[in-house]
């Protein structure tokens, strides 16, 4: 029984040890100074203007979660495509229904101007 699961402890104890070892080993063998340059903000090689913390237009958080939400939406086509021969013309009557009420809720948001960038 153990000759079974012997090949999953070895990976198990493998995926424990090697992140224990990448972070033991800089602590042992890595400098600890802290200088004004290592210290300092740094994004895409643009030194940092103003404080992080500045508030965002809800806007930016509508756009994503609508991208979010159409996104998911549209990975349900790939395994209807995927098994469109097997499901004959139900199939296609459903997946019909369905992008039917994906634009409208695309029409809606339109409607609604949530997409509007102003």
């Amino acid at each position: 029984m153990l000759r079974i699961y012997f090949p999953i402890l070895v990976l198990l104890a493998f995926a424990v040890i090697t992140p224990l070892v990448m972070l033991i080993i800089p602590k042992i063998l890595g400098k600890r100074e802290s200088t004004p340059v290592k210290d300092a903000a740094y994004e895409c090689g643009i030194p940092a203007k103003g404080d992080a913390r500045e508030r965002f237009p809800i806007k930016f958080y509508l756009i994503a979660i609508l991208f979010l939400l159409f996104d998911i939406e549209a990975i349900f086509l790939y395994p209807w495509a995927y098994i469109y021969r097997k499901l004959g013309i139900f199939g296609l009557i459903e997946m019909g229904v369905f992008v039917f009420i994906l634009l409208v809720g695309y029409l809606y948001v339109i409607k609604k101007g949530a997409l509007r960038w102003q």
